[in-house]
């Protein structure tokens, strides 16, 4: 029998049956400097309230042995044990032994191609802890755990609860952490090797940084910004959550391998390609503001309170990615976190929720197979900027008290979407039901667009179904003053129908529906003034009003209402003006996919040199320069431009490769370059460059050692799938690319093995952009039908994506 995914209804019975009262974990890593098994020990303390039934532990690793109050239990049938005859106090131990070269989920093996040192990581998202040892996998069985973990000696060992005692026992030390707060299972961690380690106390709190040792120049470059953002949102989300962190010590882990970042208690992992190689962007800081703000916002939303099953993963998700736009807002120097957001995010949740995946904020999750099809842009993008809707429709003072009060009833336990919501609705005194069933409960995405009949002008609203959900909302107009648009009026109106009013001066040359960004919704320019926006855009007065009309220009190309060409003006034209460089990089990758993946053939190339021409101007301007350069190297014309940008880029060992890769784009001899600049580059990770320039070279050989380097072997990061993928499918080089479109159906199948992660990643930046058509785009359409949750979903927005891609193309 293959591994079960636990249902609803299954952790419903299970924690109406079950009290845990704590988990003793002894955990031993040193056999991994040289081999591939974790030994593992795990002591489960619970009660149950009905003496005498029968349940069961989930158990995905390998058993040596299972014993329930002192007698040995039958082996695993599809990851899991029964538990008959239990008592009301029971003690189960079960000793397992997984194996990290596996290839399965919940501890892995990275082995640093720098130095040789072995680094070893927990990741137990959803339900991966049972790939480990045994435990009760469901969000709401939370418990103490007390982890013991022996490990080589020269290895620092990191978990939940700090300040552990350490033993040398000679060969190994022993690690003995003190136990942590209730939490539920994938909130807990053990981060080992010979890490790297800065220390610094910031809001009352002992804080941690650690990275593998060959990147410890890179930490100490960055630590100063990492730690002030930790103690500027620590503050903030101690005064707006009525509730300070309650742990002494919060540690960062940065470590080779891992699939993203994960917010585990005081101990968050995080992949270490979020410390960049070279000197960061300004845009670059900015995503990266966001992500620690995130998983540092989950301290509370997450692990302080739970959601009680992975149908409300948005009181997560939603609120984690929402509160560190607010946070960066309020309390730190990127106070164009919502500019960014809008530019780099939203436009993508719109994308989706228009589309065949969309599902309400809040949907049906039947198993947890299905959860893991729901890490996307709607309970992430869409659900922070609902978030925001809601602080705006009530209040921020109310908005914050509401979640005060929350934390101060909920702290350690589970709840549901009516727990928050009726705490934001008792802060506020309005009645929220509407806007609950309207904005989480209801998929889809509204549509506003501005009329004027003889009485003036009317917003015209329609919901998914008919009538528009409850929002607020602004609608500004601007009138020319020379080349610039300045704002005559901004009116702020509450939506409570198909048609409302709007008091706006006439005249003017342009009305920007969803000013200031209040809301989440399609919104369109007014009949008068549609052909003249893709130009005016640029000459809005701030970032956000300019990122708002970006928006509705994107979102008039995915619906075939605007070209490429069109969007590819509006783009260029903000570009050449904006004042914000936390959203030069977002447009320029939007311009660049306008005019590569959206253009018909006909149009590209001059529409690639209209981009790098708008990036060789940026160039000049110091705080864009490095953004700007990066857009040039995927749009140089020439290799006459291409030498141009490797003497611009001088020692810049990234922008150099960018060139190599533009070069090889273009068709010419990169081998001889490419090792040179492969033997200088520090990166541990440099050999992942170099594979970028061979995956964007049009040679038969070369596809097919990229392809079996990244796809068969699965060697590239999973960080850097992305990059490698998207150079692989370059434009022009269709001939070479029809058999890895029938390949990637081909795998299909199996694309899912490793877990939610590497499915996620590869169903979607595998899936071919060139040498394909609409029969090819039908045909991964019906293998979703088959595929496990996760893969149908992702590889359907996927197909959405390219048949829209392919019409605009023509």
């Amino acid at each position: 029998m293959g591994v079960r995914s636990l249902t609803q209804a299954e952790a419903e019975g299970r924690s109406g049956l079950l009290t845990v009262e704590r988990y003793d974990v002894a955990v031993d890593l040193t056999d991994l400097p040289g081999g591939s098994r974790v030994r593992c020990e795990s002591t489960i303390t619970f009660g149950c309230s009905r003496p005498g039934v029968e349940t069961f532990v989930d158990c995905v690793a390998e058993v040596e042995e299972a014993v329930l109050n002192g007698v040995a239990l039958p082996a695993v049938v599809g990851g899991r044990i029964a538990l008959a005859g239990l008592g009301e106090h029971n003690v189960l131990t079960v000793v397992t032994v997984p194996d990290c070269s596996s290839g399965e989920q919940g501890v892995h093996k990275a082995v640093d191609p720098a130095d040789g040192e072995v680094y070893a990581y927990t990741d137990f998202t959803p339900d991966y802890a049972r790939y480990v040892w045994a435990c009760f996998d469901q969000p709401d069985l939370k418990a103490p755990y007390a982890f013991t973990v022996t490990a080589p000696p020269g290895w620092l060992v990191l978990s939940n609860s700090g300040d552990p005692r350490i033993e040398d026992l000679g060969s190994a030390r022993r690690w003995t952490f003190p136990p942590t707060p209730p939490l539920a299972t994938y909130n807990t961690v053990i981060n080992a090797g010979p890490y790297y380690e800065l220390r610094r106390s910031g809001a009352g709190h002992d804080l941690g940084l650690f990275a593998r040792r060959s990147l410890a120049p890179i930490l100490d470059r960055d630590a100063d910004e990492l730690f002030t953002l930790t103690t500027q949102g620590l503050e903030f989300f101690a005064d707006k959550f009525g509730m300070p962190f309650p742990q002494h010590k919060y540690d960062q882990v940065f470590t080779p391998e891992f699939p993203g970042a994960m917010e585990n208690f005081g101990c968050v992992t995080w992949m270490d390609w979020f410390l960049r190689r070279t000197t960061p962007t300004r845009a670059e800081w900015d995503h990266f503001s966001r992500y620690l703000l995130h998983e540092l916002a989950h301290m509370w939303f997450g692990n302080i309170v739970t959601m009680r099953w992975w149908d409300d993963l948005w009181l997560n998700e939603a609120f984690a990615d929402f509160a560190s736009n607010w946070a960066a807002v309020s309390a730190t120097s990127y106070t164009d976190a919502w500019v960014a957001h809008l530019a780099d995010e939203k436009h993508r949740a719109y994308f989706v929720d228009q589309g065949p995946t969309t599902h309400p904020i809040r949907q049906l999750v039947r198993d947890v197979s299905e959860a893991e099809a729901t890490f996307d842009a709607i309970t992430y993008a869409k659900g922070a900027s609902v978030l925001q809707q809601l602080m705006t429709y009530v209040g921020e003072a109310e908005f914050s008290a509401g979640l005060t009060s929350y934390f101060a009833k909920h702290a350690w336990g589970n709840t549901t979407l009516e727990d928050l919501i009726g705490a934001v609705a008792e802060s506020s005194g309005r009645d929220l039901d509407q806007w609950r069933a309207g904005w989480l409960e209801t998929a889809g995405t509204d549509r506003l667009t501005l009329d004027h009949d003889g009485d003036g002008f009317v917003l015209v609203a329609k919901g998914p179904g008919g009538q528009p959900r409850p929002q607020v909302l602004a609608v500004g107009a601007y009138r020319g003053q020379g080349d610039r648009l300045e704002r005559a009026a901004l009116v702020e109106v509450e939506v409570a129908g198909e048609l409302t009013r709007i008091d706006l001066p006439a005249g003017a040359d342009l009305y920007l529906v969803n000013d200031e960004d209040l809301t989440f919704a399609s919104t369109r320019p007014d009949a008068a003034s549609r052909d003249a926006f893709f130009g005016n855009a640029a000459r809005l007065p701030t970032p956000i009003s300019r990122s708002v009309a970006v928006t509705t220009a994107w979102d008039m190309l995915i619906n075939g209402e605007a070209s490429a060409a069109q969007a590819v003006q509006c783009l260029t034209g903000v570009l050449a003006v904006e004042t914000s460089a936390s959203v030069i990089e977002p447009y320029l990758d939007l311009a660049v996919e306008a005019a590569d993946l959206w253009s018909p053939e006909s149009e590209r190339d001059v529409l690639m040199r209209s981009v790098a021409a708008a990036c060789r101007s940026l160039s000049g301007v110091g705080a864009y320069r490095k953004a700007a350069l990066r857009g040039f190297a995927r749009t140089a014309d020439d290799l006459e431009q291409v030498r141009w940008l490797q003497v611009e880029a001088g020692a810049d060992v990234d922008l150099q490769w960018r060139a190599l890769v533009r070069k090889a784009q273009l068709g010419s001899p990169t081998a001889t370059e490419a090792q040179a600049l492969l033997d200088r580059d520090p990166d541990p990770e440099a050999w992942v460059r170099r594979l970028q320039v061979r995956a964007a070279t049009p040679d038969p050989a070369e596809k097919t050692a990229v392809w079996q380097t990244m796809v068969t072997e699965r060697a590239v990061p999973l960080a850097s799938v992305y990059s490698v993928a998207g150079l692989f499918w370059t434009a022009g080089q269709d001939d070479l690319l029809r058999p890895y479109a029938e390949a990637y159906l081909e795998l299909l199948p199996s694309i899912h093995r490793g877990g939610g992660g590497p499915a996620r990643t590869f169903t979607r930046h595998l899936f071919p952009q060139f040498g394909i058509d609409l029969t090819f785009v039908g045909r991964a359409e019906a293998l979703a039908a088959t595929a496990v949750p996760v893969v149908r979903a992702n590889l359907l927005e996927r197909a959405d994506r390219m048949r829209r891609m392919l019409r605009s193309r023509g």
